[in-house]
């Protein structure tokens, strides 16, 4: 799979051959945030040579519905216009380019509304997507009494761009008997599947949803993949012919939602030693104008509310705010970055307001064994103090502060700062019924494997992991397996591959399905050998007896189990057992396993110029044992890049009319070569990962994304070198023109 990476061997959707009298089509969206329609002319537009069409609401056969959590998304406007951008007609032409010069070409007219782009101003006016939620441990109100030290503050983070380097795209191809064939850019293929037979009026069965792999997706294309397939679908449905549609950069840009920015307020209470024992937080979310996945993440925000800490006392409550900009979704996370940002800014007020290193009181308060979550699941097996020590004795915490304290006093210019950054992740989907998965593993007459599972790639090396899941399985090489494009048709009812959970659900599925083949080959050798199966194994596609290597090989016994009407087909199934939670009680146990880790992370600001650098992070990562060493080395490293980007290089800004201001790769900076960490380091930690993780592999993907608020706190610190006075907002992302701008304040600004 790598070699025809860089070989420009592997298809994605825009290197699909494409069928006779294909067609194109180009979405026209909402030039305002907020407006309703009062008509519209077509009619230039519609007369320029090699347009076929143009479709709107009406031309909807079935429901005009894509919320896939809550139905209050229209897939084309009807009357009121929701944010710039939103699809209100879609054109399709023989090519792409006479579809947008039709764009530019219709006139829709419509009376402006007023619109709100603030969440702080949605919140005031009462504009939310769905009630709030709060999660409760203890008595939070009872217990400011005990605290020695409290203090209250505010936090926000900024919203994140997926630029997953495939655009959104589907290409959707009409077949017989009122059904359907997409190729979807898509991490949900049955979401899609549903949604689009929603919009047909067709049962699922007509749709079929075919994805080979992704150029990316982050999240971006767990949910907001839908649309774009839907419209290729609607039009496909119309003309009977295939069409094509595939997102340009810039549609691509303020079309799509993107990572939810919140605003926070906290308040902390601590005991003379340091023990955190209340903690309030109140959360903003930015939901956008619909729900999309925002219930789900705001839920995920919850969970994730106090990091890797045992707090007794706990009230967390979460707000998701309407706002007249493309819905927010899903991305790396999933809402629980937004979380740690806040605790963590908690505990870094209270530490510089003691004058103390923020490490002390993060030490003092990591999980123990049987420790209580606000929502009710204890701690198993917690690896939040064994990977903060041994992090501390790796990478010596005592000489690294010395080292920064001693930089520090020779250097006027330059400053350092440093900073620990525990972590603690749940992996699961929250909502139960998505833990699962299913595999349809085929072995054929010359003893070569066809792997069939719900997973999705997307260039987080997915596939290779369900590979290795089979091969063990089944003793045999993986150059004898085959991974086949993940399709609706051959695993029905997938969940997204999303929650860090692909390669433990579909790992477990495909097991399932390899157990069964392996049984029956065993008795195939038994009868062969004459032998009690009982007393067989296959090694090295070899099978041996009695613990002994025999002369019948993987091809010959594949071969006879054939001529011997032998199945060698088998379906998979697995749900994740023993998770549950109760949304009247905001009470359960919703995680199969927690991710733990610790990461050292030192920087240096230029004070001079606001620049700055990522010297070291220094990790002790939680990975189980782990099923592919370099593919989760690369998952760690990605992961920590991206979240270093979100909190101090990748500004989303709309103006106060919801327009996109960053919206191109000239306005909207991403971390490179030269922004990365100077250097990464990281141990693998020595323990066994639990039974629910596939080979007990635990999942990596998103968990090394919070490490990248390490960066943001060590930048900080060395900030704060340089005016250890320094009134300075939890806010992100610290550009490097917010540092500099901060660090020389109005003199009417006290110190």
């Amino acid at each position: 799979m790598n070699s025809a990476h860089v070989t420009g061997q592997s298809r994605f959707l825009d290197d699909i051959p494409e069928l006779k009298d294909t067609l194109h089509a180009v979405v026209f969206g909402s030039p305002v945030a907020h407006g309703r329609i009062t008509g519209a002319d077509l009619s230039e537009a519609r007369d320029l040579p090699g347009v076929v069409a143009i479709f709107a609401a009406a031309d909807i056969p079935g429901e005009n519905q894509i919320g896939g959590i809550l139905p209050d998304e229209p897939l084309l406007a009807e009357e009121i216009l929701h944010f710039r951008g939103q699809p209100v007609f879609l054109i399709v032409a023989g090519d792409a380019h006479t579809a947008r010069q039709a764009r530019s070409k219709i006139r829709l007219q419509y009376e402006i509304l007023p619109a709100i782009t603030d969440v702080e101003e949605a919140f005031e006016k009462g504009a939310f997507l769905f009630p709030p939620r709060t999660f409760r441990l203890g008595d939070v109100d009872a217990v400011w009494k005990d605290c020695a030290h409290i203090f209250e503050g505010s936090a926000a983070t900024g919203a994140q761009e997926h630029l997953y380097l495939e655009t959104q795209g589907a290409y959707a191809v009409p077949l017989e008997n009122a059904a359907m064939k997409l190729y979807s850019s898509t991490q949900g293929p049955t979401l899609v599947q549903r949604i689009v037979a929603r919009i047909l009026g067709l049962a699922m069965h007509r749709i079929e949803v075919e994805v080979g792999r992704l150029g990316g997706g982050f999240g971006g294309k767990e949910d907001q993949a839908t649309a774009w397939a839907c419209l290729a679908a609607l039009a496909a449905w119309h003309l009977h012919r295939p069409v094509k549609l595939l997102l340009s950069r810039h549609d691509d840009l303020y079309m799509t939602g993107k990572r939810h920015p919140y605003r926070s307020l906290y308040k902390i209470g601590l005991s003379e030693d340091l023990h955190i024992l209340g903690y309030e937080a109140t959360f903003l979310q930015d939901g956008g104008a619909a729900a999309d996945l925002s219930p789900a993440i705001l839920e995920r925000t919850l969970f994730h509310a106090t990091n890797s800490y045992f707090i007794p006392h706990v009230k967390a409550t979460a707000y998701s705010c309407r706002t007249n900009v493309p819905p927010y979704t899903a991305f790396r996370g999933f809402g629980g970055p937004q979380a740690l940002f806040v605790i963590e800014a908690a505990i870094a007020q209270a530490a510089e307001s003691l004058g103390i290193p923020a490490h002390k009181i993060q030490e003092k308060n990591l999980l123990a064994e049987g420790d209580e979550f606000p929502y009710g699941q204890r701690a198993e097996a917690p690896r939040a103090r064994a990977c903060w020590e041994r992090a501390k004795a790796a990478y010596d915490l005592p000489l690294r502060e010395k080292e920064v304290e001693a930089f520090n006093r020779q250097s006027a210019l330059l400053k350092k700062g440093l900073a620990m950054m525990p972590i603690c992740f749940g992996i699961s989907f929250t909502k139960t019924p998505m833990n699962q998965a299913g595999a349809l593993v085929h072995i054929y007459q010359d003893g070569s494997i066809g792997l069939n599972t719900g997973a999705v790639e997307m260039g987080q090396g997915v596939h290779a992991k369900l590979m290795e899941v089979a091969g063990r399985a089944l003793s045999v090489q993986p150059s004898r397996i085959k991974m086949e494009p993940t399709d609706t048709n051959r695993v029905a009812n997938t969940s997204p591959t999303a929650a860090s959970s692909g390669a433990d659900l579909n790992g477990k599925a495909v097991q399932h399905a390899c157990t069964q083949l392996l049984q029956r080959l065993l008795e195939t050798a038994g009868k062969m050998l004459q032998s009690d199966p009982a007393t067989l194994e296959i090694r090295g596609e070899r099978v041996w007896l009695s613990g002994r290597p025999g002369d019948l090989t993987w091809e010959a016994l594949v071969a006879e189990a054939f001529l011997q009407r032998v199945n060698l087909s088998a379906q998979g199934h697995y749900a994740t057992p023993d998770i549950h939670f109760d949304r009247a009680l905001e009470k359960g146990s919703p995680f199969a396993y927690h991710v733990y880790g610790t990461a050292l992370v030192t920087a240096t600001v230029d004070v001079l110029r606001g620049r700055y650098e990522i010297d070291r992070v220094e990790i002790v990562h939680d990975f189980g044992n782990s099923l592919h060493p370099a593919i989760d080395q690369g998952q760690l490293e990605g992961g920590l890049a991206q979240g270093i980007g979100w909190l101090t290089l990748e500004e989303v800004r709309y103006d106060a009319e919801g327009r996109l201001l960053s919206n191109s790769l000239s306005a909207y900076k991403v971390p490179d070569m030269g922004s990365a960490p100077k250097e990464v380091r990281y141990e693998m930690l020595n323990a066994a990962g639990p039974p629910l993780a596939i080979l007990g592999s635990k999942a990596v993907g998103e968990p090394p994304f919070l490490y990248g608020i390490g960066a943001y706190h060590a930048l900080r610190n060395a900030m704060r070198a340089f005016r250890p006075g320094l009134h300075l907002p939890f806010e992100a992302p610290l550009t490097p023109e917010r540092l500099l701008l901060a660090l020389y304040p109005s003199e009417t600004d006290p110190l």
